[in-house]
């Protein structure tokens, strides 16, 4: 152990109520419990590089848009079209995942502009996608996700290295 580490003290337990309860109140397997990645790999909120972020961004969507392959055919589907097949949760819970990923592309600095396409493909595809039966089909085909993530490559491709 370094003297940074010696010195640290550990943030303070609240309980439900909003209290603040004293180490010794606690039984001894819960006593200092926490989450501590470290630099470890493990951390999947750890500090990434540009790429691998981007690499990150890019799996999810793969995933979330063409992660199978209709059998006999070659038509490719994700998550994104199985679980909008729920109806109105599905379609909620996909919206949200695709959300998320415009919120990462912002983090990475995507502009503005860039920040509204992606949110209008979004928009189309939740809303379209709420239509029952034809939604589902536009899901499968539209691919927000993957032109999001192009769009994003392509607007880092251009940015200068650090």
């Amino acid at each position: 152990m370094n003297v940074k580490q010696q010195t640290r003290r550990a943030p303070p337990i609240i309980d439900q109520e909003g209290r603040e309860i004293a180490p010794e109140q606690l039984d001894p397997e819960v006593h200092g419990f926490r989450f501590d990645f470290g630099n470890s790999s493990a951390n999947p909120f750890g500090n990434l590089t540009r790429e691998q972020r981007l690499a990150r961004l890019d799996a999810l969507a793969k995933l979330l848009d063409v992660a199978f392959i209709l059998p006999g055919t070659n038509v490719r589907y994700g998550i994104d079209g199985l679980i909008g097949l729920i109806p109105v949760i599905g379609d909620i819970i996909t919206t949200a995942i695709s959300l998320w990923l415009v919120r990462e592309a912002r983090a990475l600095g995507a502009p503005w502009h860039l920040t509204m396409r992606m949110l209008g493909n979004v928009a189309l595809d939740g809303v379209v996608g709420a239509v029952p039966l034809v939604g589902d089909a536009f899901d499968v085909m539209f691919r927000a996700n993957i032109r999001n993530v192009k769009l994003l490559r392509r607007w880092m491709e251009k940015q200068p290295r650090l």
